[in-house]
């Protein structure tokens, strides 16, 4: 039998999907304008950026394949694999992380210059180093819910709390099948109780005070193949169900500004050595990303 390949050895992009600048200016082609990095100060995300041409998506399209068949010898690699988040046979959620050490697409997207320029603004025009990835996708007639939530209430043994995620869509995503929906202005609540993520989707509503409650108006976030959202980590989102004829298949990049430390002894993801408490997250599985100049 031959050995497993963990790509998470490479600290760099190992096939031709995506370009790598070599100057400022074939960086700065890539940036946010001002008005989109304004957006992302008031509301708390910008959408609508392309990160992807079709053929890349259909490229990883392909390896999504392999990737969600559990008989794949590098199964053992993920830090998650969850077939249906939910427990519903009804409402299916496909959910994983840690695809970025099996698939050299998947690998490559952390490495993608059009994500990396606009996550490093994003982040204070900061180094960005990698946090972990993951894959949501809900099938056609009975995609599950994904629940109202912040992310940075599943990451507070990391810290500070300056972190970044990045959703990008692999089909069409709109009210239909399930696309994203965003609360504005809910990054100002502060840190709020986290809920099940495949459960009941409005069970965040147990922990809003009825300001809060009063406010929560949500906006979808219908994407295009191959664009994607950023978001606040405290950012309140959710997506609804998919009882639509298409699927929506889509991938997360979590990023952080490079020197966030680990907040705990414990183990940060599953197969990832223990970083103690106040150490630098780095190494490995934390690999740098991109250095602002």
């Amino acid at each position: 039998m031959s050995a497993i390949n963990d790509l998470a050895e490479q600290h760099r992009p190992v096939s031709g999907l995506f370009k790598q600048p070599k100057t400022d200016a074939e960086w700065d082609q890539f940036a946010l304008s001002e008005e989109q990095l304004s957006s992302y100060l008031t509301k708390g995300y910008v959408s609508g950026i392309k990160l992807l041409e079709e053929w890349q998506a259909d490229a990883l399209l392909e390896e999504l394949k392999e990737i969600r068949n559990p008989e794949n010898p590098s199964h053992e690699l993920f830090y998650e694999f969850h077939s249906n988040e939910s427990s519903d046979p009804e409402a299916v959620l496909f959910h994983s992380l840690g695809h970025w050490r099996i698939s050299e697409g998947f690998h490559d997207v952390l490495w993608n210059p059009a994500f990396l320029k606009a996550a490093s603004q994003l982040l204070g025009n900061r180094s960005v180093r990698f946090w972990h990835d993951q894959l949501f996708c809900k099938p056609a007639h009975h995609g599950g819910v994904v629940a109202w939530h912040q992310d940075f209430s599943y990451w507070t043994r990391t810290t500070a709390m300056q972190h970044l995620t990045c959703w990008v869509a692999l089909d069409d995503a709109t009210v239909d099948n399930g696309c994203l929906h965003y609360i504005p202005g809910s990054h100002n609540w502060g840190l709020l109780e986290k809920p099940e993520l495949a459960g009941d989707m409005e069970g965040i509503m147990d922990y809003l005070s009825e300001e809060q409650k009063a406010a929560f108006k949500p906006v979808p976030i219908e994407l295009k193949k191959g664009y994607a959202t950023f978001h606040h980590p405290l950012l309140m989102h959710g997506s609804f169900e998919n009882r639509s004829d298409r699927k929506r298949r889509a991938f997360v990049l979590n990023v952080f500004a490079d020197g966030t430390k680990s907040n705990t002894d414990e183990v940060l993801l599953k197969g990832v050595p223990v970083i103690p408490k106040g150490q630098k997250m780095q190494g490995k599985f934390f690999p740098l990303l991109y250095e602002a100049t």
